[in-house]
């Protein structure tokens, strides 16, 4: 028997953030990442590319810019992190 806890939090969203030495906005997404962590909004790990999971996950997925940003395991974005569409994901992800 389940016994349901209303007070439970959800899961939160893991997000992997993969940079280049010298990318702004890798920079920027650091920034904001860390923030919605310290908020509870998400899990975050941060990876530089030539570390071994780094550059494993860029021979994995080819980006074409820094940062790479996965949500939950899938790619979420390339290049300047898209705010706006991250926050209606974690949103949305809250509702259910």
């Amino acid at each position: 028997m389940s016994i349901s806890n209303p007070e439970a939090r959800p899961a939160l969203h893991h997000v992997t953030l993969v940079t280049s030495e010298g990318c702004l906005s890798c920079l920027e997404a650091d920034e904001d990442l860390t923030a919605l962590a310290r908020a509870g909004r998400l899990r975050l790990t941060t990876l530089p590319a030539d570390s071994p999971d780094g550059a494993a996950l860029v021979a994995r997925y080819r980006p074409v810019v820094f940062p790479l940003v996965l949500l939950d395991g899938s790619v979420f974005s390339t290049g300047h992190l898209p705010r706006r569409r991250l926050e209606r994901s974690l949103t949305a992800a809250a509702r259910r």
